[in-house]
């Protein structure tokens, strides 16, 4: 157990480097060569990676007690790969059969995936996924603030009180904030800035759709 604890680091690295291994297995086998069903091992695999690193992530907080650096970057991998990482693969998978058909001079797709491709250079579908988009990261912001939050404070009227008197941010150090330590502290501030600017940059392809249109 010390083992895993010493070299967590190295240890999530390679889970990453062997998980894009089998996505690039998967597009040479899918693409490529054209073996649909023996490509699906390959995304079999990538899951069993994922929930590896997952579990990992897990045993590593029971042994030290303690919320890390390390917790987060696990769960904010794994977060995306259920999320934005499903969307995004489908988007990659789209691509890979079109550029890998011109190459075969076959067509790889589907009429429901020139549908879909139609679809995304429409405004108005393409602010109702922004929309959406920034939805989910606002659900997942405001959960995992809380739980940053709720680690540096007693009970449910010390978080509120923070979120009344907002002196704290301006203090500029974790000691007067509701985050536990430095660690935490720097996250969830850099975090604030990120989630500000992706939310009003997602929302402005609703407010001004006409200057986003291709």
């Amino acid at each position: 157990m010390n083992l895993l604890i010493e070299y967590q680091w190295e240890i999530f690295i390679s889970l990453e480097v062997l998980s894009v291994v089998a996505l690039l297995l998967f597009g040479v086998l899918r693409y490529y060569l054209g073996h649909k069903q023996k490509s699906l091992v390959f995304i079999l695999l990538f899951i069993v990676l994922l929930v590896i690193e997952a579990v990992l992530g897990v045993i590593i907080y029971q042994e030290t007690g303690e919320f890390s650096t390390f917790q987060l970057v696990v769960l904010l991998f794994v977060i995306y790969a259920l999320t934005f990482g499903v969307n995004d693969f489908r988007k990659l998978d789209r691509w890979m059969r079109m550029k890998f058909g011109t190459w075969r001079d076959v067509d790889l797709l589907t009429e429901k995936d020139y549908d879909i491709m139609e679809r995304q250079n429409d405004p108005k579908h393409v602010a109702k996924i922004n929309r959406r988009s920034a939805m989910i990261h606002l659900i997942i912001f405001v959960v995992v603030q809380s739980i940053f939050w709720s680690l540096g404070t007693e009970n449910f009227e010390e978080m509120i009180g923070f979120l009344t008197d907002l002196s704290w941010f301006e203090a500029g150090n974790y000691e007067d904030s509701p985050y536990p330590n430095e660690t935490l502290y720097s996250i969830g501030m850099v975090w604030m800035l990120i989630f500000a600017i992706d939310f009003i940059y997602s929302w402005s392809y609703t407010i001004f759709p006409s200057s986003k249109s291709r």
